[in-house]
């Protein structure tokens, strides 16, 4: 592979500007811009990049332009649907879109093709929003990789399970894409490829038809906190939360920046392990944050946030053991009607579920209940929670070696991202670190149905922090 082949270069969060969207909405009002203007500069940049990233498992190209056809008519009537009318997308290859196969990254479903729309596709469609593709996810939304790459460095994963989605948003082909996390794959993807990513209060965004699993979330994976926040709410606006759920809540217009008073550092389970540049990285960021008079409590500050650490200290077996258990059922009869058509490491992950008991999976659930306990109890210390989202830069992949045990996480370990899945909690991705050259992100997690204040602490530091670099 030559240098040129291996994606866009070193990365540099002071130097790299993301693709965004509410920004022109100026130029569309006046018409200087239109949304079939700006689809087809997307096109370009997919045709530029996609045979490295390899982001997407299906294009409309057709029906995309004939809707941003349909948006570019209306804001020149000044009659948008909505501030993401004609917004080109993705859509993760787990969700069902209408106009496209969802064939979930796995052989089992090849030629998969429902024809009907996920929840919060329909959503997106109803304001306006220009559906361009379905964006690559790991078989089944679980650890076996896909074929995409990272846009800042081909021979390293994306993340994953949201691989598409996070890559075609850093390669700059679309603004933004959807993304879903039962474990970290919304928040990890971002992290590794430079993104803002919203990973949402559980049941926030209406999964529609993917209501399995207790601790899957639909978010927006964008180039900015702004643009996130619309997507969400454009679909939570419309199609509400999941059944008997409380929809994301917050204003209509993304939040204002907000500078935090009290901030408790998350370390989770990974801290140890993580890599000293990393580390140094984060630590330079924290300094810049009490410089900036941000009071900073850490585990050995509070008795509480050493008993919340204490309860997030296994969370990624819990959430492992919990959706292995919940998937088991619907995995195994894919296994027995196609044999050949799921891989060995999905069979590996059924294999462990089906050695659990009821017992065993009541034992997980009361883990997560009392963590969830343990962070209700700090929210009176500090504003939020920040930590980093992925464990150092995204490993280098080159696939499987034939005849070595198979790698158990291909796609990074989603350790730091495992807390806020089981406490239900919503998370931001920050991208304001890098280390040798590759995107390192941060998470701002608060409390549940407090998404409003995550996204609005997210854009003060953004607007206020400079970024780090080692």
């Amino acid at each position: 592979m030559t240098k040129e082949d291996r994606g866009m270069g070193s990365y540099s969060p002071k130097e790299f500007r993301a693709l965004t969207w509410h920004d022109q909405a100026p130029a569309f009002r006046d018409g200087t811009d239109t949304p079939r203007a700006y689809l087809e500069r997307c096109l370009a940049a997919i045709a530029e990049r996609e045979p490295v990233v390899r982001a997407w498992a299906a294009l409309n190209e057709a029906g995309a332009r004939a809707a941003a056809d349909a948006s570019t008519a209306r804001w020149k009537a000044g009659r948008p649907l909505s501030p993401i009318d004609g917004m080109t997308i993705g859509i993760k290859d787990l969700l069902e879109t209408r106009d496209m196969p969802t064939e979930m990254g796995c052989a089992a479903y090849k030629g998969n093709f429902p024809k009907r729309d996920n929840a919060a596709v329909r959503a997106l469609r109803e304001a306006g929003a220009v559906v361009l593709g379905k964006t690559v996810t790991t078989e089944l939304g679980g650890a076996h990789p896909g074929p995409t790459t990272n846009p800042f460095d081909a021979r390293r994963t994306p993340g994953g399970s949201s691989s598409g989605s996070a890559a075609a948003v850093a390669a700059r082909m679309v603004p933004a894409a959807i993304g879903t996390q039962v474990g970290g794959s919304i928040i990890r993807p971002a992290a590794y490829c430079g993104n803002v990513a919203l990973k949402p209060t559980q049941g926030g965004i209406n999964r529609g038809e993917r209501q399995a699993t207790s601790m899957s979330t639909h978010g927006p994976h964008a180039g900015c906190v702004e643009d996130a926040w619309l997507v969400a709410m454009a679909i939570a606006s419309r199609a509400g939360g999941d059944p008997g759920k409380v929809a994301l809540t917050g204003p209509a217009a993304p939040p204002a920046p907000l500078r935090p008073e009290r901030l408790v550092v998350m370390e989770t389970e990974g801290w140890e392990a993580l890599d000293a540049a990393s580390k140094s990285a984060f630590a330079t960021l924290l300094s810049r944050l009490e410089a900036a008079g941000v009071t900073l409590l850490r585990r050995g500050d509070h008795p509480l946030v050493e008993r919340f650490e204490q309860g997030i200290g296994d969370a990624r077996a819990t959430c492992n053991a919990i959706t292995g258990w919940e998937n088991r059922w619907s995995t195994r009869n894919l296994v027995d009607l196609h044999p050949e058509g799921v891989s060995a490491r999905a069979k590996g992950v059924l294999a462990k579920a089906e050695a659990m008991t009821v017992a065993d999976y009541q034992a997980a659930l009361a883990v997560r209940e009392e963590a969830q306990a343990r962070h209700a109890r700090i929210a009176p210390l500090a504003d939020a929670v920040i930590a980093l989202a992925c464990p150092g830069p995204a490993p280098l992949w080159g696939g499987d070696v034939p005849g070595q045990p198979l790698e158990p996480r291909p796609t990074g370990d989603f350790v730091f991202n495992a807390p806020s899945s089981m406490l239900f909690a919503p998370a931001v991705t920050v991208p304001l670190l890098a280390v040798g050259g590759m995107p390192v992100g941060l998470q701002v997690m608060a409390q549940p149905n407090q998404d409003a204040r995550a996204a609005a602490i997210a854009r003060w530091l953004l607007a206020s922090l400079p970024p780090v670099e080692t």
